[in-house]
């Protein structure tokens, strides 16, 4: 039996993975002093561990309870509980428990794309009809709005990202498409005059025009765009990345952790990080393509979009070309809650392929792009 789990383990995956984590780690070890009391190196080792614990123990369940209403109900409500609570807490979007932090949004992200492939999954028939875009947009905007009035705008960003993909995948018609974006800027330009706080309006006002005030809300994508542009070509090599040795760059550690790889390893490196994101969502899609039913694939599309909306927002905002929000760079940036949650997710994901089938592209595409 554990040798059948072990063989459906996608371990090309897993290879694509760790180069990207090495990457990750390197670059912290390479600006994080000796005498540090932050070690930010030897924590993140301990968590990549945990993490790929996870991972393989998750990939021996049996996880088609997970197709069941009420065990996702319970989920779901349970973490929002305590995103809810979080509003008590001074207003933050962790859980400090001294010698770890916790982060539900994490897990509500990963619970969001089972809630809504289950969603979908039974009304993939009638998904044309447009009630089932506003359905299940009321599943995403309660954690949505409490995210907001954390507040934390870059994980509200990855929710809707995740609803909009989910729905795209699901098999909406052209109109409704355009609908659900003339919906989204409504929801926008209401949360711009209700809900955004100043400083996050700061942000996109920077994100319009990023040079306007470089010494405050510009700083932080100012000081990126250095630490990527001084990287040119090659880098300047392991260890005299000078923006985040010189602690110019803001948290290298953690949301700018691409600009630093970025400034040590240049286009050349940073070329191949992309190209093996690439590869990790490719083997991610076609573990989907293998699911056993509606459930099982829409689950693995889910993942896959939750994993490019977080690399699409961290590069890009390390770019310059997103506004500033604080989403961790996967299985690359520090932190316990999202590495965690990403293999937990893949670790579901091939759980999953023990009752795979193989599925032919033409169907897969008739059937949830509505070609």
């Amino acid at each position: 039996m554990a040798e059948k789990a072990i063989k459906r383990i996608d371990w090309m995956l897993v290879f694509f993975i760790l180069p990207i984590i090495a990457g990750g780690l390197v670059t912290m070890k390479s600006f994080a002093p000796l005498e540090s009391s932050n070690d930010f190196f030897s924590k993140q080792i301990i968590w990549v561990a945990l993490s790929f614990a996870v991972f393989f123990i998750f990939s021996f369940i049996d996880f088609r309870f997970l197709k069941r209403t009420n065990v996702l109900v319970f989920l779901f409500l349970f973490l929002s509980f305590l995103l809810l609570t979080l509003i008590f807490f001074g207003h933050k979007s962790w859980f400090n428990f001294g010698f770890f932090s916790f982060q539900p949004v994490d897990m509500m992200k990963l619970v969001l794309v089972l809630v809504l492939a289950k969603y979908f999954s039974r009304r993939h028939v009638e998904i044309r009809d447009i009630k089932h875009i506003f359905i299940s947009g009321f599943y995403a905007l309660m954690p949505l709005i409490l995210v907001l009035l954390q507040p934390d705008f870059g994980s509200a960003m990855i929710i809707l990202f995740i609803w909009l993909g989910m729905v795209l995948v699901s098999g909406i018609s052209k109109l409704h498409l355009f609908l659900v974006l003339i919906s989204g800027v409504v929801i926008f330009a209401s949360f711009w005059f209700f809900a955004f706080a100043p400083y996050q309006k700061a942000r996109i006002y920077n994100f319009i025009n990023p040079s306007a005030d470089i010494h405050k809300t510009g700083y932080n994508v100012f000081q990126s765009t250095i630490a990527v542009g001084s990287g040119q070509w090659t880098g300047k090599g392991l260890g005299f990345g000078t923006q985040s040795r010189l602690k110019f760059l803001p948290v290298p550690q953690s949301d700018f952790i691409f600009a630093a790889y970025a400034e040590e390893w240049g286009f050349v490196g940073s070329f191949l990080i992309l190209l093996l994101y690439s590869l990790v969502i490719w083997r991610i899609l076609y573990s989907a393509s293998l699911g056993a039913s509606n459930f099982e694939i829409l689950f693995g599309m889910g993942v896959a979009i939750f994993f490019m909306s977080h690399i699409l927002v961290n590069i890009g905002m390390n770019l310059g070309l997103m506004p500033v929000t604080g989403i961790p760079l996967p299985f690359m940036s520090y932190g316990g809650s999202h590495l965690l949650t990403e293999f937990m997710g893949l670790g579901i994901l091939m759980s999953m392929r023990k009752y795979s089938r193989p599925a032919h592209r033409d169907d897969m595409r008739n059937e949830f792009l509505g070609a």
